[in-house]
């Protein structure tokens, strides 16, 4: 069937990263035991790209619109690496960052990865167009490739493969108020509001170490994982100190740079933290997760770190600020400006966006088991080249072990001082949880 529309305001501003700075796709990983043979990814995704009619649209420029068309559309990419290293996968993920989009061909491409001396170890690497997709339905869609590789070599019959009907842009199913002419003066008011706070309060962010324009950054990955027990121990600290873990982790992140900005001196420093956020709980009626689609927004909250700024009270503040604001319907109000910050990042390419920035999906639910498949880890990024100066980690929770990959843009951010920053990270996070153990 033919599923054309112009693209929302929100994937047109996906679009605008996607080319001008090759940039905020997002890349998922899947570490699987099972060995999957390329002409078996290449029947599922053929399967996959039936089911999902935006894995079979391309985006085509008219004049000054944007629209999904699904003429023409070219079957999705699918690459095969094999590599020697089992970290290898991670230059593969920073390659794919790095690559953009050609939206007028298609929204997905897929990298196959085996591993050379041990063929039972595969990477199942996505690289999505940002306009089509957020973490989650990224996360979802690799069950699905999972699901229909077990179908194919268990030579369970298919007969026709069930095609959703996409979803209008996310504009259109938001409430009332957020639509038309009114949702026009209150996205006005908050892209005001925001300025504003910004000014007032003047975040310090990590800045650049060295600047260049939008199209000559690159992005780069660095990934860190919590085994079982200290995910169990940190999980259970937030819930004992009437908090959560997206909360804990943006605290710890803002002080974590708070110290690196200050250097160990005591004064007062002014951050802010970038969380993103699933809307799909939030529509009337709720929209089902077997949708490929970008239901994520973001959030912007400010804060004053003072040398006696105790972690748990900063992660209590990061919750009642962001419950106020999603009572108060910023969720939506980000989605109706995203555009226009875009441009303005544009316009402005030495603005930092943030402090910090938080995307956590939490507890991933899906299968670990596809019959001859074992799902060991999957975890997610976007790719960050656009955004210079921002502390940023992607985080996944699956089979009780959290996954956390920190996107960063260079040479804004060198490796090195990545490196250190994130260690840090971790070394707190460590102390933060055998403090609550040892005072329990």
């Amino acid at each position: 069937m033919v599923y054309n529309r112009k693209l929302g305001r929100l994937e047109q501003a996906m679009e605008i990263l996607n080319s001008r700075a090759k940039t905020w796709n997002i890349v998922t990983i899947s570490r699987i035991n099972g060995y999957i043979y390329q002409e078996t990814m290449r029947e599922a995704l053929d399967m996959i790209q039936c089911r999902h009619p935006r894995l079979n649209s391309r985006i085509v420029r008219f004049k000054n619109s944007l629209s999904f068309q699904t003429q023409e559309t070219a079957n999705i990419p699918l690459s095969l690496i094999k590599v020697l290293d089992k970290d290898q996968w991670q230059e593969v993920v920073s390659e794919e960052m790095n690559k953009g989009i050609d939206s007028s061909e298609s929204l997905l491409r897929v990298v196959l990865v085996h591993l050379l001396g041990d063929e039972h170890i595969n990477y199942l690497i996505t690289t999505v167009h940002h306009a089509i997709a957020d973490g989650l339905s990224c996360i979802r869609l690799h069950s699905e490739i999972l699901t229909f590789c077990q179908n194919i070599v268990s030579g369970k019959p298919i007969n026709s493969v069930t095609s959703l009907t996409p979803l209008p842009p996310i504009e259109e199913l938001m409430p009332q108020w957020a639509k038309g002419f009114r949702g026009r003066i209150n996205s006005t008011i908050f892209l005001l509001q925001l300025g504003l706070q910004e000014i007032w309060n003047r975040p310090k962010t990590l800045g650049f170490e060295k600047y260049l324009p939008i199209a000559k950054r690159s992005s780069n990955i660095i990934h860190r994982q919590l085994d079982q027990e200290l995910t169990q121990k940190f999980v259970n600290c937030c819930r004992q100190e009437n908090t959560t873990v997206h909360n804990g982790l943006s605290a710890a992140m803002m002080l974590t740079v708070a110290r690196t900005i200050t250097k160990g001196r005591r004064k007062d420093i002014r951050v802010n933290c970038l969380s993103y956020l699933d809307l799909r709980r939030h529509l009337e009626p709720a929209i089902s997760d077997e949708h490929l689609a970008v239901l994520a927004s973001s959030i912007t909250e400010f804060h004053l770190i003072k040398p006696n700024t105790s972690f748990w009270e900063l992660a209590r503040e990061v919750k009642h600020k962001l419950e106020a604001s999603k009572k108060y319907g910023d969720l939506f109000r980000m989605v109706l400006i995203a555009k226009d910050l875009i441009n303005i990042f544009c316009i402005y390419p030495q603005k930092i966006a943030a402090t910090v920035s938080v995307s956590n999906v939490g507890k991933i639910n899906i299968p670990k088991n596809y019959g001859k498949f074992e799902l060991e880890e999957i975890s997610f990024i976007s790719s960050n080249a656009f955004f210079a100066g921002v502390f940023a980690v992607h985080v996944s929770t699956f089979q009780g072990k959290m996954l956390l990959n920190f996107a960063f843009s260079q040479p804004s951010i060198s490796q090195n001082t990545m490196e250190h920053i994130v260690d840090n990270l971790m070394s707190y996070i460590c102390d933060i949880c055998n403090l609550n153990d040892n005072s329990s």
